[in-house]
């Protein structure tokens, strides 16, 4: 009804029902995909609006430069980037913020850019209530496609590395989880705050995927980011390849002394923000990427049923609430 508050609709509705405005399959990846004189260039935009995605309190506006390139440049990974050509930047700007904000905010930026690659190529500006950054960032798609849709059964699910930090980092810093927390060491409170703050998407990614590939193996593989959750990023890939998802508990890394618990196995599982790839392939390419990339696991296998996600041999029962930006 035309009457619904977006609230009430959340997030993945929302894009569902804006999807009829679009091509087909426009919404099943992040990216857009643009051939261009013979380049195939890859697109995609992003938002961080004040007091929904930061504040104040929880990043400075170095961080949330940094943070606003590496969000996007996550995506682009995602789909097969070789080559990051560069960013165009909006911003929605209260006149009352103060230029040491805007200098930070574009060092930020600066410092990612030098170490992703990729120049500013323009932007706009504006006033409004609260500050905003939206990044358009466009880069070259490399010879081997990585789209959501493109998981098989029987393929084997793998992730780049370990989940929850980004939450447990947020957590600290809000302080709804306090520094002297029994549970937590010094060393897993500064890698949390890190992977909150300065998020590192996994620019080798792509690399050692096309070293492992043989002649005979696919060019298109099922791949998203993990940018609203562990387990949404593998719930989406079993709805858009229409197969189901097989994770088995005892396989998912986690971060030394991560402690025990529901709670926060529901941070793992539901937190979001912490920009790793989940992604399958065939058993013989698995074997031959995990023997070249230490820091990716194994973590279950995709199979013939309805779009879904199943987690066995969990302890616990999981039943967080997946990420959403409403």
């Amino acid at each position: 009804m035309d009457n619904e508050r977006i609230e009430n609709l959340g997030e993945k509705e929302l894009i569902v029902r804006l999807s009829k405005y679009m091509p087909d399959n426009q919404i099943n990846d992040d990216c857009a995909s643009l051939s261009i004189n013979h380049e195939n260039l890859l697109i995609n935009t992003d938002l961080m609006v004040e007091n929904t995605h930061f504040n104040n309190q929880t990043t400075i506006a170095k961080d949330l430069g940094w943070k606003s390139v590496a969000t996007n440049y996550s995506d682009l990974i995602s789909s097969g980037c070789k080559n990051f050509i560069g960013i165009q930047i909006g911003l929605i700007i209260n006149p009352k913020t103060r230029w040491d904000w805007i200098r930070e905010l574009y060092e930020g930026i600066y410092e990612a850019l030098n170490y992703y690659g990729g120049v500013i190529l323009g932007g706009d500006c504006s006033r409004g209530e609260a500050n905003a950054i939206s990044i358009t960032a466009i880069g070259s798609q490399g010879e081997l496609k990585l789209r959501r849709y493109s998981c098989r059964p029987e393929e084997i699910i793998l992730t780049t590395g370990i989940h929850g930090l980004s939450k447990l980092g947020y957590l600290l810093k809000t302080n709804q989880i306090e520094k002297n927390n029994d549970f937590l060491s010094e060393d897993i409170i500064k890698q949390s705050l890190k992977a909150f703050q300065r998020p590192k998407p996994q620019k080798k990614f792509i690399q050692n995927i096309i070293k492992t590939r043989s002649s005979s193996d696919k060019k298109v593989i099922g791949c998203t980011d993990s940018s609203d959750g562990f387990y949404q990023a593998i719930n989406d890939l079993a709805i858009t390849s229409n197969c189901k998802a097989i994770i088995d508990y005892k396989k998912v890394p986690k971060y030394k002394n991560w402690p025990s618990g529901e709670s926060w196995d529901n941070y793992y599982f539901y937190g979001g923000e912490d920009y790793e790839l989940i992604f399958s392939l065939p058993q013989d390419w698995a074997n031959r990427f995990l023997n070249l990339d230490k820091t990716s696991c194994e973590i279950g296998k995709f199979v013939k049923g309805p779009p879904s996600v199943e987690i066995i041999n969990s302890p616990n029962i999981l039943n967080g609430d997946s990420f959403s930006h409403f």
